[in-house]
């Protein structure tokens, strides 16, 4: 089953969150400098709301940073319905517990959500629980911070909810909440930051029960995306400031004012409504400014998402955990009493925005129920996954492989070459039993080299180089149908584009497909490979060759490998935003939408579809031709100056 979208966008919708306006201009009682950036910041997203020009915005709620109980909250909503009248859309609020009062939780300071709050809350922003329609969507927007109160307006929404949900069970809905139900897991403990009991699992019944399309939920200002049922779920990031207690999520310094500041995290949704299905597209504003009377604010970088503009045959390898639970510790600040659990999804996001829809990922995230579960989710949208092991499986994974084998792109064996004759037998027999797309990989040559100069090299290597095409091709020839194709390994001396062209001829020659795994690093485990620019051309080089050749490829680094052996830059840093690398991929995937790319005659990596040509090149040819700039996604004029390294240029063929 897939849930990948279908036909044309009907029309958008933007989503932003947790703005916390301030009373005043370029200040904030909150002792961070983040938040004194809060106004001109919203400003800047909202005038970039208006470069997409939405049919409506919807604003999942902290409006404002005064809670209700202070005497400043009058003057801060007064400043956000001054910076939000900009809005060339009609815009609909969710309320926040900045706005309304928090959820019942006594051990907070701030004041709990109650009449007198709910009245000011509708005197300054309007109705607290609604609906709107616009074509044959209906958005319904809930009063979060009211579950679990005991107020009689829960049982007044409660029954409306209900109502409006059964009502329309048939027609598309989306559901806004600023509250999340849960942030990783539906049984997680209750916290600060989630829906408790018993107001979660009603909620939850809810949603299973009626299947709207999707939830649009806020307030912990970080990304997760999970799946509720029929419903798509997602938890969006803040215009503002990100909750850096989240920040353990990432194993790397604190960063900016601890995390706080961590710009490139700092965003909004647009929401593309389409005939069947819909893609949340996420822009990063990375914090930019925008004084009053100023703008327009920067154009909004256009990026792929993996439903609609995927790389069709490239691959990531997942060497570091990409669906990981990590511990965040109590901080004192917004939970003291427990620790909390969270899944760090901005890999997903990354992949997302980069169109890269393959995932390279051991035997043991399938064995494991939850990652399996996330690949479940991936699955149904578009990703694909090529799991790996060494060694012929035992009886428990043959049995797991068998099981879900729906879920497995390719099966990767690597195996020891001198034993490939006697585990023929065996290898036919799991593919009989599995069903699974089999690619044979080898493992330490006996005669491969151990040594550089004088240095012993304690290493492990493993795929097949072009050296060994001729002896592959004998074993296919002498087991017809025994596996589907081979892993071939370079090292970053050879040209994945050179390498691709020879590998495509023999696919060509034997029938059979061959994927290539493609390093960024050489032979010595203690030599860096931290050159940006180098390593984004050669991810892109390796892109253009799966897409020009219709091969399939690996690359090697999805996250920065900055400790340990074979040190290098990845497509994006440690906290998981993007590199120069991950803005190239994001660029080749956009402008290759829709396929139809074939490798250009010649030797230099060229892609050509149609009569037109797309090439990676040096900053110096912008004054030459067309281009397109990775790090703001749009076409640069001839003589304009690019503000990157390298720049993706377009001409006629």
């Amino acid at each position: 089953m897939t849930d990948k979208p279908i036909g044309k966008i009907l029309f958008k919708v933007a989503i932003v969150s947790d703005t916390h306006v301030n009373e005043k201009e370029d200040f904030s009682a909150s002792p961070y400098p983040a938040n004194a950036e809060a106004n001109p910041r919203a400003r800047h997203v909202f005038s970039q709301v208006n470069q997409i020009a939405p049919a409506l915005t919807i604003h999942l709620g902290d409006m404002v940073n005064p809670v209700p109980e202070l005497p400043s909250y009058a003057a801060a909503a007064d400043n956000f319905h001054t910076i939000a009248k900009d809005l060339e859309s009609p815009i609909h609020l969710v309320p926040g517990n900045h706005d309304i009062g928090d959820k019942p939780v006594k051990w907070m300071p701030a004041g709990m959500v109650n009449a007198d709050f709910i009245a000011l809350y509708r005197k300054h922003f309007g109705k607290d629980y609604y609906a709107v329609t616009h074509g044959n969507c209906h958005f319904v927007i809930i009063n979060s911070p009211l579950l679990n109160s005991g107020d009689p307006a829960e049982a007044e929404q409660a029954a409306w909810l209900e109502d409006t949900l059964a009502r329309h069970q048939h027609d598309r809905v989306f559901v806004f909440s600023h509250y999340p139900p849960y942030i990783s897991d539906p049984h997680e403990p209750g916290s600060y930051d989630n829906i408790e009991e018993p107001a979660r699992s009603w909620f939850l019944d809810l949603l299973r029960r009626y299947k709207p399309e999707a939830l649009f939920s806020a307030h912990v200002h970080n990304f997760w995306y999970d799946r509720i049922g029929e419903t798509d779920y997602y938890i969006t990031p803040s215009t503002c400031f990100v909750r850096h207690d989240y920040s353990e999520m990432y194993r790397i310094d604190g960063g900016d004012q601890k995390g706080r500041n961590d710009a490139a995290k700092l965003g909004f949704l647009t929401l593309d409504i389409r005939e069947h299905g819909h893609v949340a597209h996420y822009h990063r504003s990375y914090g930019a400014t925008l004084a009053p009377g100023d703008g327009p604010a920067q154009p909004v970088a256009p990026r792929p998402h993996v439903k609609t503009a995927a790389l069709p045959h490239v691959f990531v390898d997942m060497r570091h955990g990409w669906a990981e639970e990590l511990v965040v510790a109590p901080s004192g600040a917004v939970d003291e009493f427990r620790r909390k659990r969270a899944r760090n999804d901005y890999p997903l996001m990354a992949l997302w925005e980069m169109g890269l829809p393959g995932l390279r990922v051991p035997i043991q995230d399938l064995a494991d129920p939850r990652i399996r579960r996330r690949m479940e989710l991936l699955t149904r949208l578009g990703h694909r996954f090529q799991v790996y092991l060494y060694g012929m499986p035992d009886e428990g994974e043959r049995k797991l492989l068998a099981d879900h084998a729906p879920l497995l792109d390719r099966l990767e064996l690597v195996l020891n070459w001198e034993e490939i004759g006697d585990l023929a037998p065996d290898i036919a027999a799991l593919k009989s039993e599995t069903g699974v797309t089999i690619s044979l990989s080898r493992v330490n040559r006996k005669d491969g080299a151990k040594h550089t100069g004088s240095r012993f090299n304690h290493l492990i290597s493993h795929g097949f180089t072009l050296g060994e095409t001729d002896e592959l091709e004998r074993f296919f020839q002498s087991h017809p149908g025994l596996v589907d194709g081979a892993q071939f390994t370079i090292p970053r001396s050879l040209s994945p584009w050179d390498t691709a062209r020879s590998l495509a001829a023999f696919r060509d020659q034997t029938g059979q497909s061959p994927v290539l795994y493609v390093k960024s690093t050489e032979a010595s485990p203690a030599e860096t490979f931290d050159d940006e620019i180098a390593n984004a051309r050669r991810f892109a080089e390796t892109v253009m060759a799966g897409l020009g050749f219709g091969l399939d490829v690996v690359l090697d680094t999805m996250d920065d490998a900055d400790r340990g052996y074979f040190t290098r830059t990845g497509l994006v840093d440690r906290r998981f935003n993007p590199r120069l690398a991950g803005e190239l991929i994001s660029a080749i995937a956009l402008q290759t939408a829709g396929g139809g790319w074939n490798a250009a005659p010649g030797d230099v990596p060229v892609l050509e579809r149609e009569g037109r040509r797309l090439w990676v090149a040096d900053a110096a040819e912008a004054s030459e031709g067309d281009w397109i700039c990775p790090r703001s996604g749009l076409p640069g004029a001839p003589g304009d100056k690019p503000d990157t390294a390298v720049i993706l240029r377009t001409a006629p063929a």
